[in-house]
């Protein structure tokens, strides 16, 4: 039997990179996706992708930094699917690069929104179905940078720190009730977040991870999926990294 069958599933910012492979081992693993991004071409294309194997999924479009729309997605997963297991929340953004007191202000505000209010708000609407349902997982995208600094982006490492603590608070609220909350922290992962890097930081990046190399968005999914299922069910409030040994130096 697969690992997620009969289960539903939402997973943001599944058009690429890490959300999208999540979205593909989720189902392969017989859980029914809802497939969510901002980019509605993308989005598709994943649905798509699981289509073609089998497997069942809708997109629904959704900008996690607005409480309406995560409200919206969960409703259409249950509308869809009959319930809600399983959520990722794993949509995100970098932001810009500068030094803490020279950040702009909208950019500060921006990468908040998404990288932290987006997984409270989700959570807010997910757990409340969850717990119809008689439980859930939830696994929440933080990074390396949810526990160390990275000079230039103070958005963004404070975002990630704060889902991290966030994960924790769930799990201690929670716990009781069947729903498990945890925290994954990948390092430089070859995904189009990265796209805009020139190859001198690329080389400088991959300095950084004892492997030798940056991660694939396979591997992290792999993580996702453990913690997703009852494999993992004796887990929760925990933070796992998967990031090629960058936490080791």
């Amino acid at each position: 039997m697969k690992s997620l069958e009969q289960k539903v599933a939402i997973v943001t910012g599944a058009g690429s990179g890490i959300g999208r492979s999540v979205a593909l081992i989720y189902a392969a693993e017989g859980a029914s996706v809802v497939v969510s991004d901002i980019q509605d071409e993308a989005g598709l294309e994943t649905v798509a992708m699981i289509g073609e194997k089998g497997g069942k999924a809708i997109y629904v479009k959704a900008d996690v930094s607005l409480p309406a729309d995560n409200e919206k997605l969960v409703n259409a997963a249950v509308e869809a699917f009959g319930a809600l297991h399983i959520a990722c929340n794993n949509a995100g953004i970098d932001g810009v690069t500068a030094p803490t007191g020279e950040y702009p202000v909208e950019a500060w505000d921006k990468v908040i929104g998404i990288n932290l209010s987006g997984v409270f708000y989700g959570m807010r609407y997910q757990i409340p179905e969850m717990l119809k349902a008689g439980g859930g997982a939830i696994v929440n995208m933080a990074s390396i940078l949810g526990n160390v600094g990275f000079a230039g982006s103070p958005a963004y490492v404070a975002a990630k720190h704060g889902v991290v603590g966030l994960t924790k608070n769930i799990a201690l609220e929670y716990g009781m009730k069947g729903i498990r909350a945890n925290a994954v922290g990948p390092a430089f992962i070859d995904t189009p977040l990265l796209k805009d890097l020139d190859t001198a930081t690329i080389d400088w990046l991959i300095t950084k991870h004892a492997i030798g190399r940056l991660g694939k968005p396979e591997e992290v999914a792999e993580l996702v999926l453990w913690l997703s299922s009852d494999k993992a069910s004796f887990v929760t409030g925990s933070y796992y990294p998967v990031d090629g040994g960058y936490l080791a130096q």
